[in-house]
């Protein structure tokens, strides 16, 4: 029998297979319902109405040609959704790491992702990956969702049409807008608990919308939001450097005296607001200025040491608070003027961004056996600083022609400089080992970072006939990274004699990096009839490279301790995919029923993933190998029912490397085939809402909703002590009452109190201690189990009243 080739698979009733099937059958099924009578009005409950701006031109979501999942602000209110994490379960090929609100999330489009969970721990900038907006400003932020209109989320690379390029998709918060003429004041609040809190969660907001004079408009909103944490920090040492943070667990009073439990120390509480001014010059030209405030405070991991330490699933083991503070500021100018033949579009944003934050070192300078593990109470904290500024403008022109012919035009410039600090401390360290260093300062490193980008961007529409189009687009971009950084190590060089007390004199390095590239599109759609439309896309997509801030080491290396990047560690290459789509949208039913879905096809080379320096083990990245992500997106809208409507996504990927990566997993070799960490095979969303109107005038609402995931590998392949995390599910109740201005809302989020595991830091080769023989007998005196290990983890039960009230 002739053997089939390795990376060959039958097409059998694989999930994906069946999804296709299922996908290819809904072009036919238009064709099985009863259509309305030529030229009669749809009716009320149509659900294909929706309008978005994803191509820059106002359309049905029915009739654009991409892949887009528009999410509206009444969506938004009915399901409860509050954040990125919330929305991303409603959009089918999307998928976020939830890490909770102090280490932030990391976004996940088809399956586009290397880098291990295992390994994880940066703040929330989408890797390159998906682009966000707000309104027409790339900005990438988790935004709270106040006073949205809608958002619409776009898969597939969109740098031909939109000014940040990114390898998979963009996602825009688009909110209202000042309205003209127009006087309204909304005000609303509530309270929750949690199963696992003793404290209460509050909310508080409010919406104003005023006129100014006959052609302005002013428009605010505001929230401020006190979430209640749920972990226990369990284990904090009272004092570094003289507490034990290992003490007898038999004897209360040992632990009492040298640690302190602190409950639900992963509280968030967040501050949003926007300030809107809208000017109207003429029916022509408008105006709209705009300031984003966002701070949130919150007060440590949302994890748990179960395997490492044999804590419960809802405390943490960490010795020390890792608060982390991160504020956001955007300034924003967009100016749509009409000319007749096209409208043109400015869009000027600035932005800054600071993150303060602290967290446990401990574990990382005991892994090193250094000699820091002869000290008895040893314990260590790195304090973080990062400050951004940035400037984007984006000049864009549409035309305004009924066709054949139309076309988008614009030019794009972005510019960030990013400086960043981290100090780790080692208390009473220093005095232990008789050196004069007051300031307790053992690793110090400064990066001082600009990234310039400029891009012409463009796309192409030609009307072949009433019913089929093709679409051409093409950018060219170049950027280049200009970095310094530089590190010392105070307590090594003040023992060794060759700094002060208190100097810091860190060794710079300046690195330049620049390329220049072009990608392209081709899209081409066919209207078959009123309710059903095709598409076929194939997209490329980029993440610009760079360089890793970090100094190159000396040759030879000095045998002392060494934290520096090996020349190959340097540099950063970008990297590109290429997306094959095909897809249909329908709707039947006289649009009460709509499904759409796509397949793809996506190519990924030189991926750029996280690994670390073999020097002192800091987290760069680097290139290796390429791969290959498939799958089905499939979307359900009805409303057979008077007052029911129901919404269902599903999608199905399969990504994995096809090519062999050195090295690319802690050190350790993936292989051809390997599966892709960081997202589900499969996952799935359904709600349900069933609005009924009251004879008083009132109404009242019902909704459901439930989330479904499969599960996540940490790693590559489950190289190198790689793990599964366990699929899930979640179920969300909520009752609204309605009255003439106002409404109430009763809510339960993860109504069965679901345990479950989200993310993974380090991996269980790491559940191990380390001896510390002060007295240098060669026997171990006593030990540290490490704690790098730990399990980030699912919100528990929530259960809340919220009301709304308009004047």
């Amino acid at each position: 029998m002739k053997k089939r080739p390795r990376n060959a698979q039958p097409f059998r009733r694989t999930p994906l297979a069946l999804a296709t099937h299922l996908l290819l059958a809904t072009i036919a099924l238009p064709a099985l319902a009863q259509e309305a009578p030529e030229g009669a009005a749809r009716s009320a409950t149509d659900l294909d109405t929706v309008t978005v701006t994803a191509t820059r031109r106002e359309e049905s979501v029915q009739e654009v040609p991409i892949n887009i999942t528009a999410v509206t602000g009444t969506d938004i209110e009915q399901q409860g959704l509050k954040d990125l994490a919330d929305l991303v379960r409603t959009v089918p090929g999307l998928f976020l790491v939830d890490q909770g609100g102090r280490d932030a999330n990391k976004l996940v489009v088809r399956g586009l992702n290397v880098d291990s969970l295992a390994g994880y721990d940066g703040n929330i900038d989408g890797g390159g990956v998906v682009a966000q907006y707000i309104g027409d400003i790339p900005l990438f932020m988790d935004f709270r969702l106040i006073d949205i209109d809608r958002v619409e989320a776009l898969l597939g690379p969109q740098g031909t049409l939109y000014g940040a390029g990114t390898l998979g998709g963009a996602i825009r918060y688009l909110p209202a807008r000042p309205v003209l003429g127009e006087t309204s004041f909304v005000v609303g609040g509530g309270l929750n608990v949690m199963s696992k809190s003793d404290d209460v969660g509050s909310e508080a907001r409010f919406t104003v919308n005023l006129p100014v004079g006959e052609k302005g408009a002013f428009r605010a909103a505001v929230a401020y939001v006190e979430d209640p944490g749920f972990i226990d920090y369990g284990y904090v040492v009272r004092e570094g450097g003289v507490s034990n943070p290992q003490p007898d667990p038999s004897d209360p009073a040992d632990v009492a005296a040298n640690l302190r439990y602190v409950k639900d120390a992963n509280y968030t509480d967040v501050l949003t607001s926007r300030l809107g001014f809208r000017y109207e010059f003429t029916p022509s030209v408008t105006a709209d200025l705009s300031y984003y405030y966002q701070k949130q405070e919150a007060g440590g991991r949302t994890i748990n040491h179960r395997e490492a330490f044999g804590t419960g699933r809802y405390v943490s083991a960490q010795r020390y608070l890792e608060p982390n503070d991160r504020e956001n500021h955007l300034l924003s100018l967009e100016l749509n003027a009409d000319l007749g033949f096209a409208t043109l579009t400015s869009a000027t944003g600035y932005s800054e961004y600071t993150d303060d934050g602290q967290r446990d070192q401990t574990d990382l300078l005991l892994n090193f056996e250094y000699g820091y593990e002869d000290f008895p109470t040893f314990s260590a904290f790195t304090h973080e600083e990062t400050e951004q500024k940035r400037y984007n403008q984006e000049l864009r022109l549409v035309s305004n022609t009924e066709g054949p012919w139309n076309w988008i035009v614009g030019a794009f410039y972005n510019r960030a400089d990013t400086y960043g600090t981290s100090i780790e401390y080692t208390p009473g360290l220093p005095a232990y080992w008789g050196v004069d260093r007051p300031d307790e300062i053992e690793y110090y490193s400064l990066a001082d970072t600009r990234f310039e980008e400029r891009a012409l961007f463009g796309e192409l529409d030609y009307d072949i006939t009433d019913k089929w189009s093709v679409t051409v687009g093409a950018r060219r971009f170049d950027y280049k990274v200009d970095a310094t950084s530089g590190f010392d190590l105070p307590l090594l060089y003040t023992a060794l004699g060759e700094r002060g007390p208190t100097e810091i004199v860190p060794a710079l390095e300046a690195v330049r990096v620049s390329d220049k590239d072009s990608i392209f599109k081709f899209n081409t759609a066919y209207q078959f009839n009123d309710r059903l439309l095709g598409y076929f896309t194939v997209s490329e997509g980029y993440r610009p490279g760079g360089s890793n801030v970090i100094p190159s080491c000396p040759d030879p290396l000095p045998p002392e301790q060494n934290v520096c990047a090996l020349p190959n560690e340097l540099l950063i290459q970008p990297d590109k995919t290429r997306n094959h789509e095909i897809g249909i949208k329908s709707s039947w039913l006289d649009g009460r029923l709509v499904v759409n879905g796509a397949l793809y096809y996506i190519d990924w080379e030189d991926i750029q993933v996280a690994g670390t320096t073999v020097n002192g083990n800091l987290p760069i990245t680097v290139n290796g190998g390429t791969a290959e992500s498939r799958g089905v997106e499939l979307s359900v809208a009805a409303r057979l029912l008077e007052g029911l409507r129901a919404n269902f996504s599903y999608s199905y990927n399969q990504a994995e490397l096809t090519q062999d990566a050195i090295g690319i997993v802690g050190g350790q070799d993936a292989l051809d085939g390997d599966r892709l960490p960081g997202s589900p095979e499969q996952q799935a969303n359904l709600s349900l809402n069933y609005y009924r109107p009251l004879a008083n005038g009132w109404a009242w609402s019902m909704d459901y909703s439930v989330h479904a995931q499969g599960d996540v590998y940490s790693r590559v392949g489950l190289r190198n002590n790689g793990e599964i995390l366990p699929g899930y599910s979640t179920h969300n109740v909520a009752w609204t009452l309605f009255g003439d201005k106002w409404d109430v809302r009763l809510y339960v989020r993860n109504l069965f109190d679901k345990y479950a595991a989200t993310g993974i830091r380090s991996t269980p080769a790491f559940i191990r201690s380390i001896d510390g023989d002060p007295d240098g007998d060669g026997v171990a005196d006593y030990s540290f189990a490490l704690r790098s290990y730990y399990k980030a983890v699912l919100e528990p039960r929530r259960v809340g009243v919220d009301f709304t009230y308009r004047f």
